[in-house]
């Protein structure tokens, strides 16, 4: 009787699919996802892109922190970089496709002079550094009105590719779901190569893997410049679908939010950033539905939504770091293997 799957090579063990039934239902899930533009409504769609965008910042963070072990709060100055990057090139006349990798270039480049205190500083000094890197570019960002438009704001023409206009949601799901998939399919074979297992090195023991020849101080700079890159994409992509950006687009509490999400989804695994993200994203939506639908016997839970989602939140990463302290991701495996090799679950 076959009870489970085996591999009798390292090139199989470090494949991507790990059986062909896996290449089956990723093709499947992935048809699946394109046929939302076709049945859901703009409010849907515009969730379905946000979840996508965010499953892009997510990974980044994933990357410098889950997989290299730096530990970060400047997403959401990384995500601003890329953003207010787009929306000046946009604005120039510069294309998408010149517009969104040259913003995720140039977050990537203030990622790496932010991650150059990571040679010296680790833990909770790291975080404050890059914590102090989301206040200079918010400032930044609120006073160079020349380039940002200052607290005001500025905003960004819908983005064009061989003259078709990607003007709404349905559109642009066709734009941003695709990045999406390419990103998170770099992400994963990243961990294959020699700078991905360096990376993984630094985090496991950083002292080990400098004595056994690993650069540790370029390997992490590399780290911070692809997290960043990842998350000024993610930026650009935020900004054509938002239209209008400000400084209020980026507070910290999204930076939160992105610590959030790996941390639920599971730290050092990209499927965690997928799940993590797209748990979170739904889950204020979710909240906004049961208290809409509540309001008529609660009148005063409408107006409760904002602080119930913020104690939501925070008892939600509690719980996890309790009983699920490897996040959806483990959880799912967990599940999978279960079925693979049943009757013999051990």
């Amino acid at each position: 009787m076959l009870s489970g799957e085996f591999h009798t090579s390292y090139a199989g063990d470090m494949g991507i699919f790990e059986t062909r039934r896996a290449r089956w239902v990723l093709a499947a899930f992935i048809i699946a996802v394109f046929a939302i533009p076709f049945v859901a409504g703009s409010y849907w769609l515009d969730v379905a892109n946000r979840a996508a965008i965010a499953v892009i910042a997510a990974t980044g963070l994933n990357i410098l922190t889950g997989f290299t072990g730096q530990i970060s709060l400047g997403n959401a100055a990384f995500l601003a970089v890329g953003a207010y990057t787009t929306a000046f090139l946009a604005n120039h006349g510069a294309p998408f496709v010149i517009a969104c990798p040259v913003a995720g270039i140039v977050a990537a480049l203030a990622g790496m002079v932010f991650g150059i205190p990571s040679l010296r500083l680790k833990g909770l000094y790291l975080a404050m550094a890059t914590l102090a890197a989301h206040f200079i570019i918010e400032f930044t960002s609120s006073h160079w009105e020349a380039v940002t438009g200052g607290v005001a704001g500025t905003s960004i023409p819908s983005p064009r590719i061989l003259g078709y206009d990607f003007s709404d949601d349905r559109r642009l799901f066709f734009l941003i779901v695709p990045a999406c998939i390419a990103h998170l399919y770099f992400a994963k074979n990243l961990f294959r190569t020699r700078v991905g297992k360096a990376f993984v090195a630094i985090r496991d023991q950083d002292i080990s893997a400098e004595v056994m020849g690993v650069d540790v101080f370029r390997y992490k700079l590399l780290s911070f410049a692809v997290s960043s890159f990842y998350v000024g994409v993610a930026g650009s992509l935020l900004a054509y679908q938002a239209r209008i950006i400000s400084p209020e687009n980026f507070p910290l509490g999204v930076a939160i939010d992105h610590l959030g999400m790996i941390i639920i989804g599971g730290l050092g695994s990209v499927l965690g950033s997928i799940l993590g993200a797209v748990f979170l994203t739904l889950l204020p939506e979710v909240l906004r539905l049961a208290a809409s639908a509540l309001s008529g016997s609660f009148p005063h839970l409408v107006q409760l939504f904002t602080p119930l989602k913020v104690a939501v939140f925070g008892l939600t990463i509690v719980l996890f770091l309790i009983f699920e302290p490897d996040g959806l991701a483990d959880l799912w495996r967990r599940v999978r293997n279960w079925f693979r090799l049943y009757p013999f679950s051990y």
